[in-house]
């Protein structure tokens, strides 16, 4: 089994992308940053929606009474492959800040109108992709009417590579959500705390092709995992360079709301 944490050395930056399964690679990139000692490292996830199908797990959905779980415990309570944050949440620790639904369940009925990004799947109609959208190119009730799982978040970068984040001072680990110019989907993850503008700008210049991307957490609840075939990839967050404290051995928090993976069923 090969364990992937942040004290563990990565591969080297040209390694370029490591294959965990047809479809699902990951890749770790050291860059310098500002305000880092030594080197960054952006740990990307990369999916093909053609061979993963995409879940959004809400503790208002599926454990309205029981609550919340780490990311860890949502994966392994639904099996899933994979799974981060599926966005910043309200102070009820259950509402996403921007509007989200899951086919029948609404999770947040509100239309967020700073939120310019949004993550859409399992379309209404057959033949449709996993879509991360700008909402000043498509409208986000078009993109509602059109899309049984909606989830509407702060937009990173706009399409086609925009770095939208201005200049600040604030830094912070960084759970991200990003498409590529085939359509893959990206899972990002920033141990090192960064400014936003700074991370747009690394990740316009690391060579995945990135389109687009959205923010879904910050600081210590920032998370993601993976396990499957032998690699496991564990990332808790930190903010300002302060661990969390509170998380399980691994340093993960309970979060409300998951976006996850399981590879597709094989056609008859």
């Amino acid at each position: 089994m090969i364990v992937f944490t942040s004290a563990i050395a990565a591969p080297p930056p040209d390694a370029g992308w490591k294959r965990i399964d047809d479809g699902l690679h990951y890749g770790i990139f050291e860059v310098s940053a500002p305000h880092v000692v030594g080197k960054a490292k952006i740990l990307v996830v990369r999916i093909d929606p053609g061979l993963y199908e995409f879940s959004l797990l809400a503790a208002s959905e599926l454990r309205p009474l029981a609550g919340s779980l780490t990311v860890r415990q949502w994966a392994d309570k639904y099996r899933l492959l994979a799974a981060i944050n599926a966005g910043m949440f309200q102070k009820d620790m259950k509402t996403n800040v921007g509007y989200m639904k899951n086919y029948a369940h609404i999770n947040n009925p509100r239309l967020h109108r700073k939120y310019a990004s949004v993550f859409a799947f399992n379309p209404v109609t057959a033949g449709g992709h996993p879509m991360i959208w700008d909402t000043d190119a498509k409208q986000l009730k078009q993109i509602i009417s059109g899309y049984h799982t909606v989830i509407q978040n702060l937009r990173l970068i706009k399409r086609p590579g925009l770095n939208r984040w201005s200049p600040q001072e604030k830094r912070w680990s960084e759970a991200a959500l990003g498409q590529d110019e085939e359509g893959n989907v990206l899972f990002i993850f920033s141990k090192s705390p960064l400014s936003m503008h700074d991370l747009g700008n690394i990740l316009l210049g690391l060579p995945i092709g990135i389109a687009c991307a959205q923010h879904l957490e910050g600081g210590s609840q920032a998370s993601l995992y993976l396990r499957h075939r032998g690699v496991v990839i564990k990332e808790a967050g930190a903010s300002d360079l302060v661990m969390a404290v509170n998380g399980d051995e691994d340093g993960f928090l309970p979060i409300p709301n998951v976006i996850g993976i399981k590879k597709r069923s094989s056609k008859p």
